[in-house]
């Protein structure tokens, strides 16, 4: 059983977009935070269940989507790496790319 482990990036993401949800309803911001946390837990069992994320078409990268987020993750050995939760009408390479050095703290 695969293990689902946040990377430091993805938590600053999911703080971010809360925290935005947060100024109109913070009673959502927080229902919406923790539906998201919970979307990747089906990876435990089923790791290549998300899309590849068509953007670098690496069978390692790959993407849930929950709502108009993308939640990218990566398989690495046995675990999957949630790497970055992006608002689909944001620039996604820009955003990726931006951290690349920094996924796996």
């Amino acid at each position: 059983m695969a293990k689902v482990i946040w990377t430091g990036p993805a938590l600053r993401d999911l703080e971010f977009i809360t925290k935005y949800i947060a100024l109109d309803s913070p009673r959502y911001a927080e229902r919406f935070a923790k539906r998201l946390v919970r979307t990747p837990r089906a990876l435990r069992s089923h790791p290549r269940m998300g899309r590849v994320v068509p953007e670098f078409d690496r069978e390692s990268t790959r993407e849930l989507i929950y709502g108009a987020y993308r939640l990218v993750y990566e398989i690495r050995a046995d675990d999957c790496y949630v790497t970055a939760v992006i608002h689909a009408s944001r620039d996604f390479l820009q955003h990726y790319e931006a951290r690349e050095g920094d996924v796996t703290d």
